[in-house]
């Protein structure tokens, strides 16, 4: 199964689609520090550092999918929510690129405000356009700690697929069992540096984490949100005020703040998945990812609709 990826970022979802079984045959995205965490991770994806309204895929005609995390700010809660106004608005070089290459599946994710009802007729807009190219959408409205991932991610997921394999689409159910505690997933990386008070942190931090942001360029450095989930993180006994360098030292006091690669984890980055650039815009291309477990579970769903169209045929035949 062969896919493109627009917006690449960190790997997150070209990751979960990875882990699904997609073979990515070109993976675009505009920052440089991004383009060198995904070469750094798979040195043999083809990553190719563009403009995404630059990027032309009619060399690409005929793949498997489409996917991509288009820019989250025109719809996000945190900004103005401009939409269609936003520069930074790609769903139309999205619906541009699929009729370039006619992918049999488009996968786009956004941030939970582009389901507002001030977005309605927008989304109507979106489906209407990938209607007239022979996709049948799919929206639904996913949060992460459903797949295993210990933070609560509410995500905007929008799957098209063409008209024959559309009635074999079935959204994934999750996994049955809760995911862990954030203490339970970071407390042998807090206690790295012999921390003497790692267990008893890691017992008060006994549930799962707001969703991480990254934010943007023009704001601020690296911390993990607005008031309201610092104090979502205080709660879990963790300083949301910046980021840490490093584990906490053996005598540490206090509340600690989280480290680039506690991050990635909470977003549910495997251990050893390195992101490239200083503290604050390795951050940002965590808080900006799209979880890989959460990937991976709809590209399986993918798949199956479409080996489940394929092998209708030869049933009716028999």
């Amino acid at each position: 199964m062969r896919s493109i990826e627009i917006c690449a970022g960190a790997g997150g979802q070209a990751l979960g689609l990875e882990q699904a079984g997609f073979n990515h045959v070109a993976l675009i995205e505009i920052e440089s520090l991004a383009c060198a965490t995904l070469k750094k991770n798979r040195p043999n994806w083809n990553v190719i550092k563009e403009d995404v309204k630059a990027f032309c895929a009619k060399g690409y005609t005929g793949i498997d999918l489409l996917a991509g995390g288009v820019p989250c700010p025109p719809f996000s809660v945190a900004g103005k929510q401009l939409g269609q106004d936003d520069e930074r608005d790609l769903f139309p070089e999205a619906i541009r690129l699929t009729k370039e290459c006619n992918p049999t599946v488009v996968l786009l994710e956004n941030v939970r405000g582009l389901f507002d009802p001030k977005f309605l007729e927008y989304r109507k807009n979106i489906k209407y356009q990938f209607n007239q190219l022979g996709y049948k959408c799919f929206w639904e409205l996913i949060s992460a700690h459903h797949y295993g991932v210990p933070q609560h991610r509410p995500r905007a997921i929008l799957v098209a697929l063409k008209e024959t394999y559309a009635p074999f689409f079935v959204w994934p159910l999750g996994v049955a069992a809760p995911p862990p505690t954030v203490g339970q997933l970071l407390f042998e990386e807090m206690a790295r540096n012999g921390w003497k008070g790692a267990k008893d942190w890691a017992d008060r931090a006994n549930g799962i984490a707001p969703t991480l942001v990254g934010g943007s360029k023009k704001h601020g450095g690296a911390d993990l949100g607005p008031t309201r989930a610092r104090l979502a993180w205080k709660k879990l006994c963790v300083n949301g005020i910046g980021l840490a360098d490093s584990p906490p030292d053996k005598d540490f006091v206090g509340d600690p703040k989280l480290t680039v690669k506690m991050a990635g984890l909470i977003q549910g980055f495997p251990e050893g998945w390195e992101f490239v650039g200083k503290k604050t815009p390795a951050y940002r291309q965590v808080g900006n990812a799209f979880p890989p477990p959460v990937a991976k579970a709809i590209g399986l769903a993918i798949r199956e609709a479409l080996f489940a169209a394929h092998e209708k045929p030869l049933e009716n035949r028999a």
